[in-house]
């Protein structure tokens, strides 16, 4: 029952991922890629908060790693800065990891700190 439950988060949180990048990408007039990267933010600070929390065991494995899991995309964002580097400015590629990485662990570590303060 479990990997039902997997499976079904999973699915649930790449169609959020889906929805919320491209609302947010509309909403924008930039090159880089601001939906995905908001996207990969709001899940590492959500991943940081379950930490903080202490959530272990199913609650995790179903929270972090079904929903979230599927919610953020490594692959989109390697993609999209690869398409930054050959098809657009490639310092807009190097910004795209740079931001995305420094906003990541900047997110992560403000969820786990507010999740570890309850």
């Amino acid at each position: 029952m479990t990997w039902l439950a997997v499976a079904g988060l999973g699915g649930v949180g790449a169609a959020l991922r889906f929805g919320v990048d491209g609302w947010i990408q509309r909403r924008t007039d930039s090159e880089l890629p601001v939906g995905t990267l908001c996207v990969n933010v709001a899940g590492s600070f959500c991943l940081g908060l379950l930490t903080g929390l202490g959530v272990t065991g199913d609650a995790l494995l179903l929270a972090g790693t079904a929903t979230l899991g599927s919610f953020t995309t490594f692959s989109t964002w390697m993609l999209e800065t690869e398409r930054l580097g050959e098809e657009g400015d490639p310092r807009l590629g190097v910004a795209n990891v740079v931001l995305s990485v420094a906003a990541g662990l900047a997110a992560v570590g403000a969820g786990w700190a507010l999740g570890a303060a309850r």
